[in-house]
């Protein structure tokens, strides 16, 4: 155990090193947000993938894993496949905007108020990004540590805030890359092929497991279906992947290098439902799946490695709570301060202590919240729910409206709430019909009123 708390110490460091390194770096506001748009491929793709890859990506895969199969790849798949069209499709004209968040583009295509209302959605969203990644973070260390929860989560958050609030864009980008090469080595090259070992190899794995846990659909068609809508379109609008798209030196190289991210996700998917189906062969009366990935490191590897994976597991969270965080303190900087008469957001003061504030804020929201996926999935919810169809309609439709989208945003999350209520947080209905109310009243109500006057046809996003 002494050498696990040795190897994270070490770790800890080294991110808060890096954070220095960013601070040196970063020089003015765009160097803070969005690293100076200056990043080449490799690292393009290293943050864009340690980005999406978290806590629910790497604990939650391996429990889909051990449930339900190879199928339990999928969480990783549509999250991998929102990156892929994101960054094919959407990434080029992003970038030749030159913005910082994803509400800009609401105001350059309808007004500022819709800038504001989708700032105070996004803002919710990518701060519950980090609560939840802060809060695995602090299992992890809580688990092979023996800490307290709340020491650990004000150990594990204070150093993301940390590193964060010293180097923005910059020291993220850095220690994005250092979590990137840990997770990839730990999970890929380390944990899989000892657990497959363990078994006694594929072919034992085969023959020791149901045939449906070797069937891509076992986790359910309305599963699948959600995850798309929820991840794959969530990753499509969220301001903590945006932020990175902004980063990229040049269309091109957020082109191919994000394709590339995007099916690293997928890999890191199937080697995740993989290890959780060797947890299934090798423990397969575990008291609570969720504990499925620290019960298969704790029996299949000795101290060293396992330690190395513990890393791997911790750098995994880290990056995703660090990008929710700076995300989060972006939409608050750039897009709710400036409501207050006589504030600027474009001081590198003012956003570091907007940094500092929301990490404070994600501390004490981690101190109190219990139920993580079901804070998740709010998040998510109101996240794709109220701003995907105004959005989209603001980059493809010409004849959308002010009025359109902010009653479709109004309705999508009022809708979402409802059925949330009414169904429960964790149930497919909030979703499938906040999309469809915020879909119809865009329609009905772009049709109804004057397009926006704000930007031209020739000028919108697409072009």
């Amino acid at each position: 155990m002494s050498l696990d708390v040795l190897v994270l110490v070490l770790y800890a460091l080294g991110m808060l090193l890096l954070g220095w390194f960013g601070m040196r770096r970063s020089k003015n506001h765009e160097d803070f947000l969005v690293a100076g748009r200056h990043l080449g491929p490799a690292r393009y793709m290293s943050t864009m993938a340690a980005t999406v890859l978290g806590g629910a990506s790497t604990i939650g895969s391996v429990r889909l894993g051990y449930v339900y199969g190879i199928s339990g790849f999928w969480l990783c798949a549509t999250i991998g496949a929102g990156i892929i069209i994101l960054n094919l499709f959407l990434a080029g004209p992003l970038i030749r905007l030159r913005i910082f968040t994803v509400t800009q583009v609401l105001e350059r295509r309808y007004n500022p108020l819709t800038r504001r209302v989708s700032g105070v959605i996004m803002f919710a969203y990518a701060l519950m990004i980090g609560v939840v990644s802060t809060l695995g973070i602090s299992t992890v260390m809580q688990v092979f540590l023996n800490l307290p929860l709340p020491l650990a989560v004000l150990c594990s958050g204070g150093i993301v805030i940390a590193y964060s609030t010293i180097g923005g864009m910059w020291a993220l980008t850095l220690t994005d890359v250092v979590q990137f090469i840990i997770k990839t080595i730990g999970l890929l090259l380390i944990l899989l092929p000892v657990a497959l070992h363990r078994v006694g190899g594929w072919d034992a794995l085969v023959a020791k497991l149901p045939a449906s846990a070797f069937n891509v659909t076992t986790i359910g068609y309305d599963t699948i279906i959600t995850y798309t809508l929820i991840y794959t379109f969530g990753v499509l609008i969220g301001q903590d992947i945006w932020q990175r798209v902004f980063t990229a030196r040049s269309p091109s190289v957020a082109r191919w290098a994000g394709a590339t991210a995007g099916i690293y996700c997928v890999i890191y998917g199937l080697a995740a439902a993989l290890i959780g189906m060797c947890a299934r062969v090798l423990l397969p009366n575990l008291p609570d799946v969720n504990n499925a990935f620290a019960a298969i490191i704790r029996f299949a590897l000795p101290d060293g490695l396992r330690s190395l994976i513990i890393t791997a597991a911790v750098a995994a969270m880290m990056s995703t709570a660090s990008a929710g965080l700076l995300a989060a303190a972006s939409t608050l900087s750039e897009d709710l301060l400036p409501i207050v008469r006589g504030v600027s957001s474009s001081g590198m003061r003012v956003i570091r202590w907007c940094t500092l504030l929301t990490g404070v804020l994600m501390l004490g929201i981690a101190l109190r919240v219990s139920d993580v996926l079901s804070a998740l999935t709010l998040a998510y919810d109101l996240l794709v729910g109220g701003m995907l169809v105004p959005l989209i309609g603001a980059i493809y439709w010409k004849r959308a409206t002010p009025a359109a989208a902010m009653v479709s945003m109004a309705g999508g999350c009022a809708t979402a709430l409802g059925f949330m209520f009414k169904d429960g947080i964790l149930a497919n209905t909030p979703i499938y019909y906040s999309l469809a109310v915020s879909l119809v009243s865009f329609v009905v109500v772009a049709l109804l009123t004057r397009p926006a006057g704000l930007i031209s046809h020739q000028h919108r996003v697409t072009e």
